[in-house]
């Protein structure tokens, strides 16, 4: 499950520690969709665009050892 948006992300892991440290990042294929300050906002702001399940919220961390994956799940319930 998100091979191509983790690929993705390890090719620009570097560049986005320096521009991106601590915020969350919205990747649908190979190309970067938003920067956020936290995943709700990440969520919300990408789901008016692209199906929940279609892409993936990464939180840029300082080293690998911090990194969280959160998957979206097409599923949604009030």
């Amino acid at each position: 499950m998100f091979e191509l948006e983790n690929k993705y992300y390890n090719k620009h892991k570097e560049e986005y520690r320096k521009k991106y440290l601590g915020k969350h990042l919205v990747i649908q294929g190979s190309e970067l969709k938003g920067v956020y300050d936290n995943d709700g906002d990440a969520f919300s702001e990408a789901i008016k665009t692209m199906k929940a399940g279609t892409f993936m919220i990464k939180i840029v961390t300082a080293t690998d050892e911090e990194e969280i994956q959160r998957f979206m799940s097409r599923v949604y319930g009030k």
